[in-house]
Parts: C-alpha cells; sequence; structure tokens
C-alpha cells in the first residue's frame, strides 16, 4: 500500500515536499488553457465557427458524431489559410486579429486570444485542411505535427476542421460529459446562437449522419422565425433605437408570449451572444409591469457600440463582457425595450404583429463586424414613443361616478347619444371602427367585462384591469414629469457599512443625489442617510439605503427603488379603478375603450393580467362550426 495515502495526518506530504521552480511543458500549458476554453463539445463548435465567420465565410457546414465527442467537422468557404501561416494557426498565441494593446482594446472579430486551435488539439485529434483563392490546391496537416510542414491535399477554397476522440488523453474530463443527446444539444445551441446573430450566412447542421437544420441566408426577421418558432414570429415587436454610440436593434416578444423558463433570451453585443447580468437586467426591467414575475420574456436583441467602450477579454470563454459606462447602456437598453412595449397598445393590434422596417437588409445584423463603422453610423432614432394620454374629461364618468358629458366628450360621443339615446349601443361605420381599433361597445357582462365590436370581430375587455392600467400609466406619467421629491430626515439613520458601500457612495454621489437619496460617509465603517425619495419616506431607510447601494454598484441605476416606486403606484391603481358590479353606460364603456387605445402597455394590467382579448370572425365561425 502507498504510504502516503496512509498519512494519519490527513495531509498529502507531495503538498508540503519543496519543489524546484521549473518552466511547464508546452503540452500541459495548452491543456490548462484548454481546461479554460473547451469545456465540453459545443465549446469546440463554438470556437471553431467565429473562426469561420472571422474569414469572411457565408456558407459554414458542422457535421457532429456521437454529440461532437467522436467527431466534429466544420467545412467554411471563407478565404482560408496560407500554407506557409498553417504551422502557426496551430501555435498557441498565434493570430492575425491583433497585434498591438490599441488592436486589443478596439477588437470586432469573434475571436482573437489565438488559443483556440491549439487548445482544441491538445485534448483531440485534430486535422486542419485550407485552401486559398491564390493556391492551386488545398495543404492539409494535424496538431500533432505542428511542427512539420502541411502536405498537399484536394478541397475547394475555404477551411475545414476536423476534430475527432476529444479528451481522448484526458479520460478524467471526458467522465464529466454527460449523454450524448445532452452534449448534442448543447452544440446545437451554439449554432443557433451564432446563425441568429448572422443571418447574411448559411448555416447547415446534421448529427450522426442525418441533417438536422439547414438556414438559408435570410434577413434577421425570417432567421429568427425559423429558429424560434411560429409561436415567437406571431408575437413579437421590432426593436430599434439609436443614441450616441449606441444602438440597439432586433425583436421583443409580447407578454402574452413569455415562458417558463428563459430559454429563449439571446442577447449579442457587436454581434458576440453575450450572458451579460447587465443587461439582462435592463430587459428584464422593461418587462416588470406587464409580466408576471415568474415568466420570462422572450427576445432577439443587438446592441451596437464603438469597441472601445466595452471589454470583451473578460473571460477566456468570451461569453462575459464589462462596459465602461455600465449605467448609461443599462438606461439605454431599458428605455429602448420601454418604448418597444409601450406599442402593446390597442392600436399595435390594428396593424401586423410584427413591424420590421421596409428593407431589414440594411439592419446592423446584417453587417459583419469589420464592416461597422460605429460613430458616423449611428443616426437620431426614428421610433416614436406613444405619450400617457390625459383625456379624462371624455373618461371622467369613471372617476366621478357620472355619465360623461356629451359636449366634453367629441363628436363621437355626441353620435352615440343621438342614436341611442346614451344607453343602447349603435354600429358604427367602417372608418370609424378602422380609427378605433377596440371598436365600439355592444353591452356589459356581469358588471366585469365589456363587449365590443371591431372591424375583425368580438372584444372583450376586462374593466378592471383595463382601468387599472389607464390609472397606472398615468400615476407614472404624472410623478415622471417632475423631478424627484426629496424627504429630509429629521433625524438621520446611522449604519455600519462595510469598504464596497463606503466607496460606492464615494463614487457615485451624483447618482444617488438623482435618486433622491443624501447619503454622506461619516467614518470609514459608517453611512448617514439625510434624505429619501418623499415617495418611499416610510420605508426603512437603512434597508432601503443598502438595496439602493447594492444596485448602484451592479447596473448603475436603482432597481430597487422602480420596484418599491411601482410598487406603490399598482396599489393605488388597483383601488382607485372601478369596481367589478359596476354598471357602465354605453358611452363609458366607449370612454374606457378610446383610453386603453391611447394608453401605453394596454395588453396588460400591472400585474402582467390581460385586460382585453380578440375573438376573430373566424374564431367565431369555428365556434359554430359555420362553412364545415
Amino acid at each position: 500500500m502507498n504510504s502516503l495515502a496512509t498519512d494519519p495526518s490527513g495531509i498529502n506530504p507531495l503538498l508540503t515536499m519543496p519543489r524546484p521552480i521549473q518552466a511547464l511543458p508546452d503540452q500541459l500549458i495548452s491543456q490548462i488553457a484548454a481546461g479554460e476554453v473547451i469545456e465540453r463539445p459545443s465549446a469546440v463548435v463554438k470556437e471553431l465557427l467565429e473562426n469561420a465567420l472571422d474569414a469572411g465565410a457565408t456558407q459554414i457546414n458542422v457535421r457532429l458524431e456521437q454529440g461532437g465527442v467522436k467527431r466534429i467537422a466544420i467545412v467554411d468557404n471563407g478565404r482560408g489559410i496560407p500554407p506557409d501561416q498553417m504551422p502557426l494557426a496551430l501555435a498557441r498565441h498565434a493570430t492575425s486579429k491583433i497585434a498591438t494593446l490599441n488592436d486589443l482594446e478596439s477588437v470586432l472579430t469573434l475571436g482573437f486570444r489565438g488559443e483556440a486551435l491549439a487548445s482544441i488539439a491538445s485534448v483531440a485529434q485534430l486535422t486542419l485542411t485550407s485552401r486559398t483563392a491564390e493556391e492551386a490546391h488545398a495543404w492539409e496537416m494535424s496538431g500533432a505535427s505542428a511542427s512539420i510542414a502541411p502536405i498537399p491535399a484536394s478541397g475547394a477554397q475555404g477551411t475545414t476542421v476536423d476534430v475527432s476522440d476529444l479528451y481522448f488523453n484526458t479520460p478524467a474530463r471526458r467522465k464529466f460529459l454527460k449523454t450524448e443527446q445532452t452534449e448534442f444539444g448543447h452544440c446545437a445551441e451554439v449554432v443557433r446562437r451564432i446563425a441568429l446573430a448572422r443571418p447574411d450566412v448559411s448555416f447547415s447542421l446534421s448529427h450522426n449522419g442525418k441533417t438536422v437544420d439547414h438556414w438559408n441566408v435570410a434577413d434577421i426577421a425570417k432567421r429568427s422565425s425559423h429558429i424560434l418558432g411560429n409561436e415567437f414570429s406571431a408575437a413579437r415587436l421590432y426593436v430599434e433605437e439609436a443614441a450616441g454610440p449606441l444602438r440597439l436593434s432586433g425583436f421583443v416578444g409580447l407578454p402574452t408570449a413569455s415562458r417558463v423558463r428563459a430559454d429563449c433570451q439571446y442577447f449579442y453585443v457587436n454581434g458576440r451572444f453575450v450572458r451579460d447580468k447587465l443587461l439582462t437586467h435592463a430587459v428584464r426591467a422593461a418587462y416588470q409591469d406587464v409580466l408576471h414575475g415568474d415568466r420570462y420574456p422572450s427576445y432577439v436583441i443587438r446592441l451596437d457600440l464603438d469597441p472601445t467602450l466595452v471589454d470583451v477579454n473578460v473571460h477566456p470563454s468570451k461569453i462575459e463582457v464589462r462596459f465602461r459606462d455600465s449605467r448609461g447602456v443599462h438606461q439605454f437598453v431599458f428605455h429602448a425595450v420601454s418604448r418597444a412595449l409601450a406599442q402593446t397598445s390597442a392600436t399595435a393590434h390594428g396593424a401586423a404583429p410584427a413591424p420590421v422596417p421596409a428593407n431589414p437588409g440594411a439592419l446592423p445584423w446584417m453587417r459583419t463586424p469589420q464592416q461597422a463603422t460605429f460613430a458616423s453610423q449611428f443616426a437620431p432614432s426614428t421610433g416614436s414613443a406613444h405619450g400617457v394620454a390625459q383625456d379624462l374629461a371624455s373618461y371622467g364618468a369613471l372617476f366621478s361616478g357620472m355619465r360623461a358629458d356629451p359636449a366634453e366628450s367629441g363628436n363621437l360621443y355626441r353620435d352615440a347619444n343621438a342614436r341611442t339615446g346614451g344607453t343602447t349601443p349603435w354600429i358604427a361605420t367602417g372608418a370609424e371602427q378602422d380609427e378605433h381599433p377596440l371598436g365600439f361597445a355592444l353591452a356589459q357582462l356581469h358588471g366585469i367585462f365589456v363587449l365590443a365590436q371591431n372591424t375583425r370581430g368580438l372584444v372583450l375587455v376586462d374593466m378592471h384591469a383595463a382601468h387599472e392600467r389607464i390609472l397606472y400609466e398615468e400615476f407614472k406619467g404624472a410623478l415622471d414629469a417632475d423631478a424627484v421629491q426629496v424627504q429630509p430626515l429629521l433625524i438621520p439613520v446611522t449604519f455600519h457599512a462595510d469598504p464596497i458601500e463606503t466607496g460606492t457612495v464615494e463614487e457615485h454621489p451624483e447618482v444617488l443625489r438623482s435618486l433622491g437619496f443624501d447619503i454622506t460617509v461619516l467614518s470609514p465603517t459608517t453611512l448617514a442617510v439625510r434624505a429619501v425619495p418623499a415617495l418611499l419616506k416610510n420605508a426603512d431607510a437603512q434597508n432601503l439605503a443598502r438595496d439602493v447601494l447594492r444596485d448602484v454598484r451592479e447596473f448603475g441605476g436603482s432597481r430597487v427603488l422602480l420596484e418599491r416606486r411601482n410598487e406603490m403606484l399598482g396599489t393605488l391603481a388597483c383601488h382607485t379603478a372601478v369596481r367589478a358590479n359596476r354598471n357602465l353606460t354605453i358611452p363609458e364603456m366607449n370612454a374606457l375603450l378610446r383610453q386603453m387605445e391611447m394608453t401605453e402597455r394596454a395588453d396588460q394590467c400591472n400585474h402582467g393580467r390581460p385586460t382585453w382579448v380578440q375573438l376573430a370572425l373566424t374564431d367565431l365561425d369555428r365556434l359554430f362550426l359555420r362553412g364545415q
């Protein structure tokens, strides 16, 4: 028995034995790097696809066997690698994409670290075959013979990287791999992510000799429909915003298309798929008013910005990024998505559910990173936000308990009362119904629902939920129109703070003041809260300050304030809204419909419940088996 393993002290003597400092062998260095970069077969697929796109490929074929463990072969039609540079392509930290620190700080290529091929070759059998336009034939070499010149081979222009027997020489790593289908699922997801980012490139994916997916060149609207399915394409909104060096474009799903898991969320920064908590939080915050807390939105969004404003070299897998102005990016993304979701008012339903620009080929999705010259391309946003309506005159009946005055409600209501006496519905003309997508009231059902007719068929409105949303948006609009009201505390609240909290107060005084807080540093371990937002004056000042400091540190803003403010406004709107079993007149019901059409996010109440549904004539025909 090994005496080292039976040491009664429980300490491995190898850890205490003196050893000289020595340089590690190149093979071991590459294997250590592979442990950071090549976590599983999908990481190999990602690195090779990124290299293919950086080489200008417009057609990429991915072939997998046994989930990528047995074989990964990726064929592209890119520029290819000259034969004299192929040995360098397999060497560690050799790349054509960066040469200086300035290149690293403004990198636009997807791959740039120069370690992918060398790392893969250290844990798998790798064969590289490539041909440039100038060569009469292709050249080939294996990862095991990087010091030997490549040999002639057959092949079209482009590069083929064939990786087999992953982790053949590191069996411990291979034991951590999952089942074949699980590993293939991860590989397929990587291909989908990259295919979504580059709709101008055709992709083909096969597994064990069978074609699984194939996507031809298309625009982002069609590519996202093909990959994410008809359910997403039928319930999405186009977003495009620009501000200074920032530009956001893509699709956000309607709240009604939310999911129980966050498995349909794709965010790209300069064409690179990322998982960034700041960006995820900004989108989530934009959905906060229209989505139930345990549901997740679907989206495909791309953020383009000057590469010097973002660090993509944070992690070896390059899936995390760091922004120079995290607060500015967070606020930009939040407001852009919020404005897109404001289109979910009733007026958006009179048109196609997924408005797309007439020329999607001009979108940033169709530009390669190298073609993006950022500062000169960003024009002011062409999108317009729907203002929160303040037409309380025509809606006064719901606030005062009295019937709306026809003299203050416009010709629409005068005509209605003239024809019906204000007690029964009338059928509007086609022009009138086109002007008002929610149509006109027919009746009230059980004191809860409003029944209306529009050009598409029947509209059912939950009057309490709809009125709640209207009031909620009006309260928010009135509050946002004024500067944040500050409530000084008669007796400052002091509390023990850690160095990070103290540093946040010292680094972000202007941000805290803009949020309505006056927090001062009394000592390296003590903070004093001297003022809080007036709206939250009854909150626990110490806990509120701690939460705000955490948010300012992580996101550059305060999620806590927004959530607590909106929670209070939501409660106020809920208690103020017209209650169930309240009998409304026809003009009052029509006033409610008109106000819904002018209110942002009118599809849901602030708890995320739908406020209205549409039953098309075809749906009604189907219910009654008409035409069958």
